[in-house]
């Protein structure tokens, strides 16, 4: 299994607190989803997030629906929380949020791991659709985080 990487930061004018407040709802995550995805969460809202959370959402992947199960397996407000892909289309997602304060502004940082199904053609799948869409996902997500709060 080749697992790939995506590092991505953005940096907004509003506090610490602030920032995770906002991601500690996970409604907001459609807010930071493009519309193409028609992603919408089916877990009863509001979700206490913490340690052991699943969330249930539903969404489409170049036009292909699928239902994708996430469990945060690290909650430290303020500072950092990881969720990990249960069901999916990936081997493996692995997403990390990190924050942290510089002066009144907060850098905010995605660390993920993925991998690919596909086999032999794993590479070939990634290259060609993958990649670049996990890439836009993100650019999408780091501008309305921009919009929202203030680049």
């Amino acid at each position: 299994m080749k697992i790939h990487e995506l590092k991505s930061s953005v940096r907004v004018a509003a506090p610490i607190e602030r920032v995770f407040d906002f991601f500690s709802r996970a409604e907001n995550l459609e807010r930071l989803t493009p519309a193409s995805l028609k992603f919408k969460i089916l877990t009863p809202l509001p979700i206490e997030m913490k340690v052991g959370s699943i969330i249930d959402y539903r969404l489409q992947l170049l036009g292909i629906p699928f239902g994708w199960r996430t469990e945060i397996t690290v909650w430290e407000p303020g500072v950092r929380f990881v969720d990990v892909q249960r069901k999916g289309p990936y081997l493996l997602w692995e997403h990390e949020h990190l924050f942290s304060a510089e002066g009144s502004v907060t850098r905010m940082e995605d660390h993920l791991r993925y991998a690919v199904p596909g086999g032999i053609l794993e590479p070939v799948i990634h290259a060609l659709f993958v990649r670049r869409q996990v890439e836009k996902i993100f650019e999408y997500r780091n501008g309305e985080i921009a919009r929202i709060f203030g680049a």
